[in-house]
């Protein structure tokens, strides 16, 4: 059985899904609320059931090839989910998996990977939901979408990962998907776009420390302590939300324009209230770099960064599939160290 998982971009609403989540503790946070689309390239593999084991085989996006091997014990599984290497999200959904089926391992050869890791495109929900599925459809679970985001967030969060739940929203594919964050209550849109849309995302090919910027940002919550902890709770709250609503207004029109406008005062308003809470990690001169290079302005809408923020991964929406492939050139030439890639959203009837 051969499966593809995309990996995840977010449009709009970075970091509200988990400050969402808070609302269980104080109501008086603002709901979360993200525009996310899965990538167009992602995970490649071979699934066949196994009857003990689960072992992996992965070809990741530079070549590298790692193998890996647990047998299908509770207490196994869970120490390999929080040993904190590669194979740990895996082995979490594995282990969340067992608890609830009495199924037998599976044998995942994950042969091709054409997605960055590490680089704010949900690489990890990514593993965790192609494990999900996997299992799901090897053992005929019958589970439907939700259900398997459910068993990959719970299998990463196994691992000790301070992650969301928007990042399974990858499991939708190519469909842009509306997620708002109430406490625990997760409600899911999928969406209709109006005309094609054009983007091009580039690894920065620099560094970041996600877990660090989670860190800082929740230090801000539950309860706001200073005037850097309200202008935090403020931006992802009221301010995001009120962003992400008019973008997703955008995106069903098909307006690539308007969407670009938002992308520039989103990141504005992301450096205004949230560089402060985090800077060594935020401040991000990479990233603005890239946002204020001015060969491509006249090509591109807008942009902004990717996932936690930082010098990972930028975006930038772009005129048409001409000026995609023109942005992706001169980043080629003038940045070679940086890899851009094209994502499509498509319109559907």
């Amino acid at each position: 059985m051969k499966l593809f998982v995309p990996g995840r971009l977010c449009l709009f609403g970075e970091h509200s899904d988990w400050s969402g989540g808070y609302r269980r503790i104080n109501p008086d946070l603002g709901v979360g609320y993200t525009l996310l689309v899965g990538t167009n390239q992602g995970l490649y593999a071979d699934v066949t059931p196994h009857a003990d084991s689960l072992v992996m085989e992965v070809s990741l996006d530079d070549g590298t090839q790692k193998s890996f091997e647990v047998k299908m014990h509770p207490e196994l599984l869970l120490e390999a989910a929080q040993a904190g290497d590669f194979f740990s999200y895996a082995a979490g959904v594995a282990y969340r998996i067992h608890r609830d089926f009495p199924v037998g391992g599976l044998k995942i050869n994950n042969y091709h990977t054409d997605l960055p890791i590490k680089k704010g495109l949900s690489s990890s929900a990514a593993i965790c939901v192609l494990v999900a599925r996997a299992w799901n459809l090897a053992y005929n679970l019958q589970l439907g979408i939700r259900e398997e985001m459910e068993y990959a967030y719970l299998g990463e969060i196994t691992t000790g990962s301070q992650c969301g739940r928007m990042d399974q929203g990858c499991a939708y594919g190519n469909v842009p998907i509306a997620m708002l964050f109430d406490g625990d209550r997760v409600t899911i849109e999928e969406l209709q776009v109006g005309k094609n849309l054009y983007f091009v995302v580039v690894d920065l090919a620099a560094s970041k420390d996600t877990q660090k910027i989670l860190a800082d940002l929740n230090a801000c919550y539950p309860v706001a302590q200073n005037q850097i902890h309200r202008d935090v709770q403020n931006y992802l709250g009221n301010i995001s939300y009120q962003i992400t609503k008019n973008a997703i207004a955008a995106l069903q029109a098909g307006d690539g324009q308007t969407l670009g406008e938002l992308m520039r005062y989103a990141q504005t308003e992301f450096d205004r209230y949230m560089v402060p809470a985090s800077p060594q990690q935020l401040t991000a001169p990479i990233l603005h770099q890239l946002l204020d290079y001015k060969p491509i302005q006249t090509y591109i809408w807008g942009g902004k960064g990717v996932g936690s923020q930082g010098d990972g991964t930028v975006q930038f929406i772009v005129k048409s599939d001409v000026e995609q492939l023109q942005v992706m050139d001169i980043i080629k030439r003038d940045f070679p160290h940086m890899h851009p890639f094209k994502l499509t959203i498509y319109a559907r009837d």
